[in-house]
């Protein structure tokens, strides 16, 4: 598990490291104009994270066929990827180009989204080759090669660095696009990284023989559908959570600018935090998808538990940092002695407090559910997400943040005790994978 997690993980923070850097190119332009990038890209990575969710599917069918040694089942799994991802492109442009529309119907400053519509429309020329490249790397994870991910996404959170300093302030005789160049340098970097990929896997003898792009044209609706029956409910799934993020910073605008700045840096450090229960998360479902696919119960039990414990071990590593040293963290975004940053560095000091607490349970639920979609479970972990996230942690922190008066600390009170809740479910759920017959199901041919 650890030898599959840690490039992965590594793979996580570098395509984290994209919106890491975007934050601390944008900062220096003022708090209105970091509320605006945080507002665009949470839109952003809310409809990208549908469309991963929904491809994801691509994983768990080549995992489980791989496990089978189904090698024609593991090339009819990615090439109908492509098609699912080709096929979300258009209906993912459309909800970016009318992002604005929508955050000013959320009640958000019209100052603020004026700033954000740009990015939004430049983030566009790069759906296709981001949601090319996720179907690639799902394919290559479920082979236990994710390396080459890895260095595919190191390499371009690295390059990302220059074009964002170019793109974003002016240099090298390159006009200064403002956020609008965050997104930009965000296109670029996906072009070379799928580029990377598609060569990697046309070059390298054990990706070869899988004749991936071998009559790509030719339809197989059967596996077409079988990604999105699998797929839809983890991109809902994916959003449910997201979301709640989504909807905290929505509440976050409502309080203020600054609140929102604050909220924009504590997010980005949870967010780096997260990315490694992810990493075991991703590992999980590979392995779990493997040992299901081979009938091996015992394997999907060791699998399962010990993304759980990995998981609990490293969110524990995070909870400390966060908890001990938050002015340090803070301190790498805004400066605490400038008379503009140093009320958003108060507000996102508080904010990240909170987020020590609920990394244990964010670590918990994220392996849980991807132990089960290696299972190709995925609608009622979806119920369990939807529930919690929406039914219990948005009523929470609206709760908190308006009528009890906490405000921004209160709505990440209420992301803790969301998070806490789809934690608890998910774990019984694949505690009870034996009677609820969920290792019974055949798998994919």
């Amino acid at each position: 598990m650890v030898k599959l997690a840690l490039p992965l993980i590594a793979s996580q923070l570098g395509l984290i490291a994209m919106s890491v850097t975007d934050v601390l190119m944008i900062a220096p332009l003022g708090p209105t104009h970091l509320a605006a990038g945080s507002l665009a890209f949470m839109l952003y990575f809310n409809i990208w994270l549908f469309c991963l969710g929904v491809l994801i599917a691509t994983a768990s069918l080549a995992s489980q066929a791989r496990g089978a040694r189904n090698f024609k089942g593991v090339r009819r799994s990615v090439r109908q990827g492509f098609w699912v991802a080709l096929t979300l492109v258009p209906l993912a442009a459309l909800a970016h180009w009318f992002g604005g529309d929508f955050l000013l119907l959320a009640g958000q400053d019209p100052e603020v989204v004026a700033l954000a519509e740009p990015y939004l429309h430049a983030i566009i020329c790069s759906l296709p080759f981001s949601f090319g490249f996720l179907v690639l790397r799902f394919f290559v994870s479920a082979l236990a090669r994710p390396t080459t991910v890895m260095i595919g996404l190191i390499g371009g959170a690295l390059v990302n660095v220059p074009l964002d300093y170019v793109l974003i302030h002016g240099a090298l005789g390159v006009p200064a696009f403002g956020i609008a160049g965050a997104a930009w340098a965000t296109s670029l970097v996906w072009v070379g990284i799928f580029a990377w990929l598609v060569l990697v896997v046309l070059r390298d003898r054990e990706f070869r023989r899988y004749h991936v792009f071998a009559r790509f044209w030719r339809p197989d609706w059967l596996r077409y559908r079988e990604i999105w029956r699998i797929g839809l409910p983890i991109g809902v799934a994916l959003v449910a959570e997201t979301g709640l993020f989504a909807v905290a910073q929505l509440m976050m605008g409502w309080i203020g600018t600054l609140e929102l700045a604050a909220h924009a840096v504590a997010i980005q450090v949870a967010s780096v935090a997260f990315m490694v229960p992810l990493g075991i998360g991703q590992a999980a479902q590979v392995r779990v998808g493997q040992r299901f696919g081979a009938g091996d119960r015992a394997g999907v039990h060791r699998a399962g538990w010990m993304a759980l414990i990995l998981a609990g071990l490293t969110t524990g590593l995070a909870a400390l940092a966060l908890w001990f040293a938050p002015e340090a963290i803070v301190g790498l975004f805004l400066d605490a002695e400038s008379p503009v940053d140093a009320p958003v560095f108060v507000l996102a000091v508080s904010f990240l407090l909170v987020a020590a607490v609920f990394q244990l349970v964010d670590g918990a639920q994220v392996a849980m559910i991807s132990s089960l979609r290696g299972l190709s479970d995925t609608a009622w972990p979806l119920i369990i997400a939807v529930l919690s996230y929406w039914g219990v942690g948005a009523v929470a922190a609206w709760a908190f943040a308006f009528p009890l008066g906490l405000e921004g600390v209160g709505i990440w009170m209420g992301l803790a005790v969301g998070l806490a809740v789809a934690a608890v479910g998910l774990t019984v759920r694949f505690a009870w994978r034996e009677r609820l017959g969920l290792l019974d199901r055949p798998v994919a041919a």
